[in-house]
């Protein structure tokens, strides 16, 4: 292959690994019965006229499966902090002792776990189609620049030959982040 066409390459591969990132935090936010500190990771709070993500002004961690606690380092903005897990439309139910936010994970029903495999599904289907989309992209970018700079066409070939090995690589780890996924969830 030609090195005039690597650097496109190059991109592509950037652009789906920044693809997996994004799925990998979006699927950490799926609550799968387990308490993760990721949960509370989209969460921003009003602090002194600023949103703030929660995790700069609190620690947040998981003493058991079942339960969140998060300790604000100024004690002053619990009222805030208790209000923001509130709204955030987690259906989550903070309880505060004045110095700590005790978060309760319900169980999961049956049917609320049916609907988070669906939205992983979902995200997930969205990163495929990111990454196919990166590949169309570069193929076109590609076939411009053999085109415009008299380049074998055998190059162009082998550049779309790699770029298709990337993201069949891509796609397969997508499809394995899914089903990691969707057997948490599916764990009682």
């Amino acid at each position: 292959m030609i090195a005039e066409l690597q650097p496109y390459l190059d991109d592509a591969n950037g652009k789906m690994k920044d693809a997996i990132a994004f799925l990998k935090k979006e699927l950490g936010h799926i609550r799968a019965g387990k308490a993760t500190p990721a949960l509370l990771d989209g969460i921003k709070v009003e602090y002194y006229g600023t949103q703030t993500p929660l995790n700069q002004l609190a620690n947040i961690s998981a003493p058991d499966p079942r339960l969140l606690t998060v300790e604000p380092f100024d004690k002053s903005s619990i009222r805030q902090i208790e209000r923001a897990i509130m709204t955030s439309g987690l259906g989550l139910n903070p309880n505060n002792d004045g110095t700590l936010i005790r978060i309760p994970l319900p169980v999961l029903s049956e049917e609320r776990r049916k609907e988070l495999v669906k939205v992983s599904r979902d995200k997930a289907e969205e990163a495929r189609v990111s990454i196919r989309n990166t590949r169309r992209e570069i193929k076109d970018e590609v076939k411009k620049i053999v085109k415009e700079e008299s380049l074998p066409e055998d190059s162009r070939f082998e550049a779309e030959e790699e770029l298709q090995k990337m993201t069949d690589s891509f796609i397969s780890s997508v499809d394995q982040m899914l089903k990691d996924k969707e057997e948490e969830i599916m764990t009682v």
